[in-house]
C-alpha cells in the first residue's frame, strides 16, 4: 500500500513539476494557484468527478471527454487543461488529489508561505486568528495561511501543526498527560 502512494506521488509530482514551470515561466501562478484550488474543491464536492478519476468502467475517450468539458467549464489554463488530457490518456487521472496537492505546495514554497493545522474546541474569531498568524509568522519568518477545524473533544484550548511540527495545547492531552502520571504513582 505505502508503495503505491510514494508512486502515486511521484506520478503526480511530475505532471506538477512541468505545470508549475511552464507556468511560472508565463507568470501565471497566480491563476494557478485559484484553478488548483477550484480543482480541488470540485474533487471535494462532487462523487462523479471522484468516480470519473479512479474508475476503470470508464474509456480513455470518455475519461478524456469528460475532463475536457470539465475543464472547459471550470476555465482551466491551456496548460492545465492539456496536463489534465495527457493524463487522461495515459490513464494516470487518479492520480489528480496529489497533483493539486502538489501543485499547491510548489506555490505556497514560490510565494514563501506556510500552511498550519489549527484544531481548537471553538471557533476562534478574526483577531485570533490574525494574532495566530502573527507568532506562526514570527517563528518561521514566512507568510502563514491557516487551515483551521473545530474539534470539541479537545474541551478547550488547540492544536497547530505546522510543517513537521505539531504543538498540542488541548485541555484533553494535558488530562491525558495527568492520568498516565496518576498511573505512576499509584
Amino acid at each position: 500500500m505505502a508503495n503505491s502512494v510514494s508512486m502515486s506521488q511521484s506520478i503526480a509530482g511530475r505532471y506538477a513539476q512541468a505545470v508549475f514551470e511552464i507556468t511560472k515561466e508565463d507568470g501565471g501562478l497566480d491563476a494557478l494557484a485559484q484553478q488548483a484550488a477550484d480543482l480541488d474543491a470540485a474533487l471535494q464536492d462532487s462523487a462523479e468527478l471522484r468516480d470519473l478519476i479512479t474508475s476503470p468502467i470508464y474509456s480513455r475517450d470518455q475519461q478524456g471527454r469528460a475532463i475536457a468539458g470539465i475543464a472547459d467549464k471550470m476555465g482551466l489554463s491551456p496548460v492545465l487543461k492539456n496536463t489534465l488530457q495527457l493524463m487522461s490518456n495515459n490513464r494516470r487521472l487518479f492520480v489528480l488529489p496529489q497533483l493539486i496537492n502538489a501543485l499547491l505546495q510548489m506555490i505556497a514554497t514560490e510565494r514563501g508561505e506556510m500552511t498550519a493545522d489549527v484544531t481548537s474546541a471553538i471557533a476562534l474569531d478574526d483577531a485570533q486568528l490574525e494574532r495566530l498568524k502573527t507568532t506562526l509568522a514570527g517563528k518561521t519568518g514566512k507568510k502563514i495561511k491557516l487551515n483551521t477545524r473545530v474539534d470539541e473533544t479537545l474541551i478547550g484550548g488547540m492544536i497547530v501543526k505546522l510543517g513537521s511540527q505539531m504543538i498540542d495545547g488541548s485541555v484533553r492531552s494535558k488530562l491525558a498527560s495527568l492520568q498516565n502520571v496518576m498511573k505512576e504513582v499509584g
